[in-house]
């Protein structure tokens, strides 16, 4: 059996399917934070937009869903960190994002945590 090693060196992109690209990115960008590092088109009627936090090398995609596909309504799988948990809590809360009622933290070794929906109702987990 040959060695899977040296075959896979990072996480490219993690993808959302979306239904609203232009929603998305607006949510990502102005409320989550994010950076957009990517927009273009692909396949004559799509476009291609990945999102990244910070100096953060996987991206995430916010792309169409694939022909017969369904958008929105997804537990990503995904977690961010945020140092400030309580401040960036504070400031998604203020900024009308659809956050948890409040932080859970349940203790040692358990970090405390969040969950965020965006406008499609997809969720990501945050951890401070």
């Amino acid at each position: 059996m040959p060695s899977t090693k040296t075959r896979v060196s990072k996480i490219a992109n993690v993808i959302i399917p979306v239904s609203d690209q232009d929603q998305q990115i607006e949510f990502y960008v102005d409320k989550l934070g994010f950076e957009k590092r990517v927009d273009i088109p692909f396949g004559g009627k799509y476009r291609w937009v990945e999102v990244a936090a910070g100096d953060a090398e996987t991206t995430i995609a916010l792309a169409p869903p694939p022909p017969g596909g369904s958008s929105g309504n997804r537990e990503t799988g995904i977690s961010l960190y945020a140092e400030d948990i309580d401040g960036y809590y504070a400031e998604l809360k203020g900024a009308g994002v659809d956050v948890d009622p409040e932080i859970s933290r349940m203790g040692d070794p358990v970090p405390p945590m969040f969950w965020l929906r965006d406008p499609e109702g997809n969720s990501l987990m945050v951890l401070g």
